[in-house]
C-alpha cells in the first residue's frame, strides 16, 4: 500500500483519533480543528516542531496499521520511532531465519547493496550534469562485505561532484545538509515501515553494526534510495531553495511516489523498498537467492523535471 507521509511541522498542535480518522487540532486561542486524515491512509507520522501533544489511542491506532510516529530533532534528523511489534503474521519464523543468516549471507547482500548505492549515485550524477565514471569505475571494485570500504571511496567523490568541491557532509549545519536530513527521515520512516512489515527486526542489521542504532538494517535497506533525495536536494538548489521550508519538505516526501526502474516494470519508490524488504526475508528463508532492488536510474517524474545547463 502507497499511504501518505504526514507532518506536523507547527508548534502546539493536538493530535488524537475520531471515527477513524487522525484529527489535528491548535492548542492556542479558539482550539480550532486544523485537519483531518484518514488513518488507514497514513504511511508515517512525524513530529518535526515543539509543544505537540498527542493521545494514547492515536499511537495505538498507528501501531495497528504499521505507520511509523517518527520523533525529530531540531537538526530535522529523526531521533525516535516508534513501531508495531506485530508487523507480519509469520514474523516469528523470519525473525528465526534473520538470526539464524550466515555471515558469508550477509556479506553478500550488503555488497549488492552497496553496488546498487553506487550505481544510483551515478544515475544522480549523470542528471546533474556531472562526471559519473568516478562513481561507475567503483561499482565493479565492490568484494563481498565491502571490505576496502568502496561505498566510503564513493561518498568522498559523490558529494563534491554533485553540490560541488566546497560541500562536506554535515548532519549538524543546516542548508543543504538540512534538507537531506530531512530527506532522510522520510526516506528512514518508509523503509522502516517496509523493514517491520515484511517481518524482519530492524535491529538486525546486513552491515551497519553501531550498538546504539535501533535501526541498522533500516539503514541498510535505505542506501540504495539516498540519492533519490540527494538529486531532489540538488534540484531545489538549483532553483534556489536552500532551506528547509514547508515547500521543500513537501517536494522532498513527494519523491517517494515517484516511479523508479525495477524488473517489474516502474514502481513507486516506497513500493521499491517494500519489494526490497520482502526479497531479504525470502532470501533469509531460502526461497531466492537474490535482492529485488532498484534498476540503476532515476525516478522518472523527476529525471524529467532535470534538464542540466
Amino acid at each position: 500500500m502507497i499511504g501518505r507521509i504526514v507532518e506536523i511541522a507547527d508548534d502546539h498542535r493536538h493530535l488524537f483519533v475520531n471515527r477513524g480518522f487522525m484529527v489535528v487540532r491548535d492548542t492556542e486561542g479558539e482550539r480550532k480543528e486544523l485537519g483531518q486524515v484518514p488513518l488507514d491512509d497514513i504511511a508515517a507520522v512525524i513530529a518535526n516542531a515543539h509543544g505537540i501533544s498527542y493521545t494514547n489511542n492515536l499511537l495505538v491506532a498507528l501501531a495497528e496499521r504499521g505507520a511509523p510516529f517518527v520523533l525529530c530533532a531540531a537538526n530535522h534528523n529523526a531521533v525516535g520511532m516508534l513501531l508495531t511489534l506485530d508487523g507480519h503474521h509469520v514474523q516469528a519464523k523470519r525473525i528465526e531465519a534473520q538470526i539464524a543468516a550466515s555471515l558469508p549471507t550477509h556479506k553478500r547482500l550488503w555488497a549488492a547493496i552497496v553496488k546498487s548505492k553506487l550505481e544510483q549515485q551515478a544515475a544522480a550524477l549523470e542528471a546533474a550534469g556531472a562526471p559519473t565514471a568516478p562513481l561507475t569505475a567503483l561499482v565493479r571494485k565492490v568484494k563481498s562485505g565491502d571490505p576496502e570500504n568502496v561505498e566510503g571511496q564513493g561518498a568522498r567523490r559523490y558529494w563534491g561532484l554533485l553540490f560541488g568541491k566546497d560541500f562536506r557532509r554535515d548532519q549538524n549545519a543546516g542548508g543543504l545538509n538540512a534538507l537531506l536530513n530531512y530527506g532522510y527521515t522520510v526516506l528512514r520512516s518508509a523503509t522502516a515501515r517496509a523493514t517491520v512489515a515484511a517481518g524482519l527486526h530492524p535491529s538486525i542489521g546486513l552491515h551497519h553494526s553501531n550498538d546504539g542504532n535501533a535501526m541498522r538494517l533500516v539503514d541498510d535497506l535505505m542506501e540504495p534510495f539516498r540519492p533519490v533525495i540527494d538529486l531532489k536536494v540538488w534540484q531545489l538548489q538549483r532553483a534556489g531553495e536552500e532551506q528547509v521550508t514547508p515547500e521543500a519538505k513537501r517536494a522532498l516526501a513527494h519523491t517517494l511516489y515517484d516511479d523508479m526502474q525495477s524488473r517489474a516494470g516502474v514502481t513507486p519508490v516506497m513500493v521499491c523498498m517494500q519489494k526490497l524488504a520482502i526479497s531479504l526475508a525470502q532470501v533469509y528463508l531460502g526461497e531466492r537467492d537474490k535482492l529485488e532492488l532498484p534498476l540503476p536510474g532515476l525516478p522518472l517524474a523527476l529525471a524529467k523535471n532535470l534538464n542540466p545547463e
